[in-house]
């Protein structure tokens, strides 16, 4: 993987701990959301987002053969039945708040979109 997209990605994981932090600093004292569970969503979406970068560069590199491919995608598919078990797992057999969790896994998604919109605009200037 070229530097410049671990650069990225390591940016991304850092806003996805900021935007955490905040919303547990903002939001937790107000017990609108339980803690916890954000932190369940926000690890599970920051374990899920690495392994999908990280796999999918080694997947895709320019030397990568058909049996590489064919590992990657037995990986990928892999990966998706073992964080599904796990997310079961979590649900079912402790008390995860579904709310609270579901806006700890969107915080990566808005980290996403923060990296976009500052690369963008670094671009620009």
């Amino acid at each position: 993987m070229e530097s410049a997209a671990k650069k990225t990605i390591l940016r991304i994981e850092l806003w996805h701990v900021f935007l955490l932090a905040a919303l547990l600093v903002f939001l937790a004292p107000t017990r609108l959301i339980d803690s916890k569970s954000v932190l369940f969503g926000g690890l599970f979406m920051a374990v899920n987002f690495w392994l999908l970068s990280y796999g999918v560069a080694w997947v895709l590199r320019p030397l990568g053969s058909k049996g590489r491919v064919k590992a990657g995608v037995g990986l990928l598919v892999l990966k998706i039945v073992i964080f599904l078990g796990l997310l079961t797992t979590l649900f079912f057999r402790f008390n995860i708040d579904a709310v609270s969790f579901s806006l700890g896994v969107s915080t990566l998604i808005l980290a996403i979109l923060l990296e976009g919109l500052r690369n963008g605009i670094a671009l620009r200037t």
